[in-house]
């Protein structure tokens, strides 16, 4: 017998389709403006293409010195909450100890609260602190927003290595420092470098904390693309759009392959 062809959700294409448009024709407008030079209704593309404002962009201080701010703030604030929580998330991983489970799912409370409230809240703390407008006001902030991968994904790792591989190097004389370093870590290697590039880019578009604690003092690239898009010239905004979103999604497509409904799974200790 001739196996029956199965026949094409039409209407679960459509919607398909539907969403992506959604998603990727804004992304494909903002790429479009940041390389026009001229485009106005009722062309559907530009009439003049070229590096205009990418000339323009580059050549202000005041957008330059953002950047850098960013990209240092974002550094300090991700490596600093890795020190701090994936010793934390093998902790995790392997201890029992009372409360744990409820100290683990109370990452994922914190990240259920506002976070506007919540920097509202930090930012009168920090204010008697003298910690508001400062470089490490900002980094201990923007620390919270890397919590959750830094403790979910690499405690799903951590928790994904076989004991066997472990027992094995113990069963050969090798100590427990040895057994981390050459049978745990290379491991779980892949998995925390990809809660560091998911922190990394959470912080790097964080606009609130950087917008109650560090401003005006401190200016990120959020916060300049938030001034650029109340302007008129839309170019601008986009370039500096482009220039965020670009090396972004490059480094989430490195974690991809990392994040799997197994792997969210295990974080959830299921």
């Amino acid at each position: 017998m001739k196996a029956r062809r199965k026949k094409l959700p039409v209407g679960g294409i459509a919607i398909l389709l539907a969403m992506s448009l959604a998603m990727v024709g804004p992304i494909l407008s903002v790429i479009i403006w940041a390389f026009a030079v001229k485009w106005r209704y009722p062309n559907l593309l530009p009439t003049e293409w070229g590096l205009k404002y990418w000339r323009i962009m580059l050549g202000r201080d005041t957008v330059i010195e953002p950047i850098l701010t960013s990209l240092a703030l974002t550094s300090v604030a991700t490596t600093m909450a890795a020190l701090i929580c994936w010793p934390a998330a093998y902790a995790f991983a392997r201890l029992q100890f009372p409360g744990r489970q409820l100290f683990l799912f109370s990452f994922i409370a914190a990240n259920a609260v506002p976070k506007f409230a919540l920097f509202v809240s930090i930012a009168v703390v920090f204010l008697n602190l003298n910690l508001v407008g400062t470089f490490w006001g900002v980094v201990v902030v923007q620390m919270l927003s890397a919590v959750l991968f830094m403790i979910w994904i690499p405690t799903a790792a951590f928790r994904s290595i076989p004991p066997a591989l472990e027992e094995a190097g113990f069963d050969l004389g090798a100590s427990h420092l040895r057994v981390f370093v050459m049978i745990t870590l290379p491991q779980a290697l892949p998995a925390l470098a990809a809660s560091y590039v998911l922190a990394f880019v959470s912080i790097l578009f964080e606009v609130d904390s950087a917008l109650l604690i560090g401003a005006p003092q401190i200016t990120t690239m959020p916060l300049l693309l938030l001034s650029l898009s109340a302007q008129v010239i839309v170019q601008e905004a986009a370039v500096l759009c482009v220039m965020i979103w670009v090396p972004c999604f490059a480094l989430l497509l490195l974690t991809r392959r990392f994040m799997s409904s197994k792997g969210i799974a295990q974080g959830f200790g299921a």
